[in-house]
């Protein structure tokens, strides 16, 4: 590699992030207002062996504030082998709450796909609220999306998500990466060519799931759930997906606690990344790994001195100046502590995790909730 091919990939990638963080400032941050509530929910909730998670799960569900008259809870359960199941059906069974647990329908060889299939075929609401198990909704979570439905009548609303703060070396790690994708999907809905979403909190109609016929087209991948419904949608009209801009709408989630399951995470949501159709997220997705694959080769390339090393620190230097400034952006929304010095180690280490991840993912399959994956 030369110096001058290490330049025109470091000021692409700059402009891309340059980029979206003008996009990101163009989408003005939402707040409801004092309107009486018509909207009705909805909320789905795959669960598959989550029997540590449920309980707060339960709990942020009881404490929606919302008419409980106006939505449903559907807990649809994948197999699970614990007691998660009894948690439910005890939370239930002491609650007023409409909460109903269904068993997942299975059709395809994506187990969430079908189980979200299941849940929306028993919704009796027109509006679908997608989350997991291991989330914790907030309390004005249904009072954000009514209010904003009703200003702006959408087909799709996709929801931030954010980290459950950890003052751990590891969930630091985790949630820079979050708040980075945080801000580029915010970005790219700024400059209207939305690429990403989280299935953590996505609402969408009912008649557009319908529409679409779900994930019929998608059904072979596993993971994706999000992304494909997306694409589904924004073939269907551009102008009727929005992005949620809220703090008080973000659904929060903990990090994972092992390297391992992080890896297993990451190459799962790396498995799809083939068989989207997007083409703004196959070049952006490429940018950013060709710049960490550089950021890998800047120790070989000094050590046989093919790049000085002051040229190699200086592109070191760009890169986190840039990730920094887009990550802040997330931070502020969410009004997330960035640590400076954890930072910075994260920057170092993640070219070479994001490098190992994206080879591995081509090669191997990966495991999730007890089941192994091939791409």
């Amino acid at each position: 590699m030369t110096p001058l091919l290490a330049l025109l990939i470091t000021a692409i990638y700059a402009l891309c992030m340059i980029i979206f963080g003008i996009g990101f400032n163009r989408i003005p941050t939402f707040k409801t207002k004092q309107t009486k509530t018509k909207t009705r929910f909805s909320i789905l909730i795959p669960f598959r062996n989550e029997e540590k998670n449920l309980p707060q799960m339960l709990s942020a569900i009881a404490a929606l504030n919302y008419p409980e008259e106006a939505f449903e809870a559907l807990f649809i359960n994948d197999a699970s082998t614990d007691h998660s199941v009894k948690i439910i059906e005890n939370f239930s069974a002491n609650s007023s709450l409409d909460v109903k647990i269904l068993e997942t329908e299975r059709v395809s060889v994506a187990p969430k796909k079908d189980a979200l299939t299941t849940g929306v075929k028993h919704a009796k609401n027109p509006w679908i609220l997608t989350t997991d198990a291991d989330c914790i909704v907030p309390e004005l979570w249904l009072t954000y999306f009514d209010s904003y439905i009703q200003e702006n009548n959408p087909n799709v609303i996709c929801g931030p998500v954010k980290y459950l703060q950890k003052n751990t070396f590891l969930s630091r790690f985790q949630e820079f990466e979050l708040l980075s994708l945080m801000s580029i999907t915010l970005g790219a809905f700024g400059l209207k060519t939305p690429f990403m979403c989280n299935g953590a909190n996505l609402g969408f109609k009912k008649s557009l799931f319908l529409q679409i016929n779900g994930y019929r087209n998608n059904n072979h991948i596993a993971s994706g759930d999000d992304v494909f419904l997306l694409e589904s949608a924004l073939s269907i009209s551009k102008t009727k997906v929005h992005v949620l801009k809220s703090d008080a709408a973000a659904v929060s989630t903990s990090p994972e606690k092992t390297w391992h399951n992080i890896v297993q995470q990451r190459i799962r949501w790396a498995s799809k990344a083939a068989s989207t159709k997007s083409s703004i997220n196959k070049i952006v997705g490429l940018v950013v790994l060709l710049m960490n694959v550089l950021l890998v080769c800047l120790t070989p390339l000094v050590l046989t001195q093919k790049i000085n090393l002051f040229f190699a620190l200086g592109i070191f230097a760009v890169k986190l100046i840039l990730d920094y400034r887009i990550i802040t952006k997330s931070a502020v929304l969410f009004n997330s502590k960035i640590q400076t010095h954890t930072y910075l180690i994260s920057g170092i280490l993640y070219p070479f995790f994001s490098t190992f991840i994206a080879a591995y993912s081509f090669f191997m399959p990966y495991k999730w909730k007890d089941r192994r994956f091939f791409k």
